[in-house]
Formats: C-alpha cells, sequence, structure tokens
C-alpha cells in the first residue's frame, strides 16, 4: 500500500505546468494528506490553478476530494512568495484561506512553506507543508414555529 500510495505521489506531482513567471499560469493535479483529523490520515486527490502577479508572488487555488466517507471536498486560496535559490530550485512561505467538510464543515486560515523544482521550461514539481487553524461553523438552527 506504502509503494502504491508513493507511486501515485510521484507520478502525480511530476506533471504539472509551471507558473513562475510574470502573467504565466498553470493547472495541475495535486495530492493531500491530511493528518491529526479526529479521523485517522486522510488522503486526497484533486487540482489547482495558479497564477504568477509578479516573478515572486503568485496565487494558487484549489479543490480536493477526500477519499474518506463522509468527507465531501477541501476549497483552498493561497499566496506564495517565491526565492529563487538556483535556477531550477525556488523556496517560498504559504499563506491562504481554507474550507473543508472533514467531518464537519469548517474554515479558517492555513501557513506553511514549499519548494518548487523546475524540471523544463514548462513543467516543474512541488512540495509543500502546511498548518491548517480550523473553525467548526455550527449547523443553521432550525426554526420552529408555533401556532395557537
Amino acid at each position: 500500500m506504502k509503494k502504491t500510495l508513493l507511486a501515485i505521489l510521484i507520478l502525480f506531482s511530476a506533471f504539472y505546468a509551471s507558473a513562475q513567471d510574470r502573467g504565466s499560469w498553470g493547472i495541475g493535479p495535486k495530492i493531500n494528506l491530511y493528518t491529526h483529523t479526529g479521523r485517522g490520515a486522510v488522503f486526497g486527490i484533486g487540482g489547482y490553478f495558479r497564477y504568477s502577479l509578479t516573478d515572486a508572488l503568485r496565487l494558487e487555488t484549489g479543490i480536493v476530494i477526500p477519499c474518506k466517507s463522509e468527507c465531501s471536498v477541501d476549497i483552498g486560496c493561497d499566496a506564495h512568495y517565491l526565492f529563487h535559490i538556483t535556477e531550477q530550485w525556488s523556496l517560498f512561505p504559504t499563506v491562504g484561506v481554507n474550507v473543508n467538510d472533514l467531518g464537519k464543515w469548517s474554515c479558517g486560515f492555513d501557513v506553511g512553506g514549499g519548494c518548487d523544482y523546475r524540471i523544463t521550461r514548462r513543467w516543474s514539481t512541488s512540495l509543500m507543508l502546511k498548518y491548517l487553524s480550523l473553525i467548526h461553523i455550527p449547523e443553521p438552527t432550525r426554526l420552529r414555529r408555533i401556532s395557537y
């Protein structure tokens, strides 16, 4: 199981279009692994869209479908500030907002960091580690009407 999961992760992470130059954009598959959910580790598959506002600042939106019963979606929007270490390597801090349904509907913010490795001019791969701070959204109260 671990070898299969690692092979899928490598396959998905290695194939997406790059967005590291001003005005460029990129799309690609995304694999998430959620820990400390209170329900064990949760694996999710989805996609993302990146747009570079400048050479160093880019935005990323993504949607991930967790592969666990009673979980429906994870939607996030992050900002990355790229530090170009070499022509191929970039490091970046990330901050963003997140809404998900990992057990109960939650919203909050995330902070973290990551790195990009540019394989070719148009293809690269990323690895990110983020901490999510979530607040559970209370379920709507049902109004009861009593008539006499």
